[in-house]
C-alpha cells in the first residue's frame, strides 16, 4: 500500500509545471548498443586515418606542382635563359605495349624493344649532326597526370618533382635497364621492370620519362620524353593475359573476346575446343557451330566473327 501511494503522489506531482522529476536510468540493452557504436566509431576512425593522410598527402604534393608549373608559365621569355631551350628532345620511337604487370618486361608495341632516340626540338625528325657521340639518359617513373596541364614542354625541375619514390620499405620502383648511353642518336632498352602497381597514386597511372645526365648535352638542353599514361597491375592478374600474335597452343581463352571461366569458354570446353588450334579448326571447319555455341555474342554484332578471323590469322 505504500508503494502505491509513493506511485500516486509522483504521477500527481508529475503533472505540476517546474517539478524536478526522477530521471529515469538507461536499460542495459542500451548501455551495451551504445559502446559497440562507440567501439565501432573508433575502429572505423583508426582504419580512416592513413588513408585520410595519403589522399591528403597526395593532393598537397599535386597542388605544389601545379603552383610551380603555373610559376614556370608566367615567367617572360627574356627570363629564361638560352641555354634551358631545348635544341634536342628525346623521344621513345615505339610506345609500351599495354597491360604491364609488376615483375614483367616492359616492351614496345607488337613485342618490340623500346627504344629511346634523340630528334630535333623544332622538327621532330632524327638530330641532324653534330650530336653527342655518347648521351647518358636516364629512366625514371613519373605520376601518371605530368605534366599538370597537359603542355609539350616543361622544365627539367618540374619533372624532377613528379617523379614517383617507392613506397617505404619497397624495392626501387623502376629496375633493370634505367641508365642508357644513346651513341648516334638511339639506345634499345633491354631489361625493364615495374616491381610495384599504380593503385596507390593518385592518378592510378604511372609514366616512364627519359631524361639526360646532368651535362650529358654538351651545355644545350635535351627535353625529356614521357610515354603516355598507362595502368600497371598486379602480376597475379598476368596470367589472365591476352597474347598477341597467339600460339596454336595457347588455351583458348588466350583469344579476345573470350573470358577464362566464363559462358563462351565453358561453351567451347563442352565442345572439346580448349585451344588455339582447336578454336581454329572449328572456325574453318564449321563455322555454324562455332556461331551457335557463341550465339550470346553473335546475336548482336557479327563483327566479333571477323575479330576473331583477323585475331587468329597471325598464327
Amino acid at each position: 500500500m505504500a508503494a502505491e501511494r509513493l506511485h500516486d503522489r509522483y504521477e500527481q506531482d508529475g503533472d505540476q509545471p517546474g517539478d524536478n522529476r526522477m530521471r529515469r536510468l538507461p536499460s542495459l540493452s542500451t548501455v551495451i548498443r551504445e559502446a559497440m557504436m562507440q567501439k565501432h566509431m573508433q575502429t572505423l576512425l583508426r582504419c580512416l586515418e592513413p588513408l585520410i593522410r595519403r589522399v591528403v598527402q597526395e593532393e598537397v604534393e599535386a597542388g605544389l606542382r601545379l603552383m610551380q608549373s603555373l610559376r614556370y608559365m608566367e615567367r617572360a621569355p627574356a627570363e629564361t635563359p638560352a641555354a634551358e631551350r631545348a635544341k634536342w628532345k628525346l623521344a621513345f620511337r615505339t610506345p609500351p605495349q599495354l597491360p604491364i604487370f609488376t615483375g614483367s618486361k616492359i616492351e614496345g608495341e607488337a613485342g618490340r624493344p623500346l627504344e629511346v632516340v634523340l630528334v630535333d626540338a623544332c622538327t621532330g625528325s632524327p638530330a641532324a649532326p653534330p650530336v653527342p657521340r655518347a648521351l647518358r639518359v636516364e629512366l625514371v617513373p613519373v605520376f601518371g597526370d605530368f605534366p599538370p596541364d597537359g603542355r609539350e614542354d616543361w622544365a627539367a625541375d618540374e619533372l624532377e618533382r613528379s617523379v614517383v619514390r617507392e613506397r617505404e620499405g619497397r624495392r626501387p620502383l623502376l629496375t633493370g635497364d634505367v641508365g642508357l648511353t644513346l651513341r648516334d642518336g638511339r639506345a634499345t632498352v633491354g631489361e625493364l621492370r615495374f616491381t610495384d602497381n599504380s593503385s596507390w597514386v593518385r592518378s592510378r597511372r604511372f609514366r616512364i620519362a627519359a631524361r639526360a645526365a646532368c651535362g650529358g648535352g654538351g651545355g644545350a638542353r635535351v627535353q625529356e620524353a614521357v610515354t603516355e599514361a598507362f595502368v600497371v597491375r598486379d602480376h597475379r592478374g598476368e596470367r589472365c593475359r591476352k597474347h598477341y600474335p597467339p600460339a596454336l597452343t595457347d588455351d583458348v581463352w588466350r583469344l579476345e573476346k573470350i573470358r577464362m571461366g566464363g559462358v563462351f569458354h565453358t561453351r567451347l570446353m563442352c565442345r572439346n575446343v580448349g585451344t588455339v588450334q582447336e578454336f581454329v579448326r572449328m572456325l574453318m571447319v564449321n563455322p555454324d557451330e562455332l556461331r551457335a555455341v557463341s550465339l550470346h555474342a553473335f546475336r548482336t554484332q557479327l563483327g566479333v566473327h571477323f575479330h576473331f578471323i583477323s585475331f587468329h590469322q597471325p598464327c
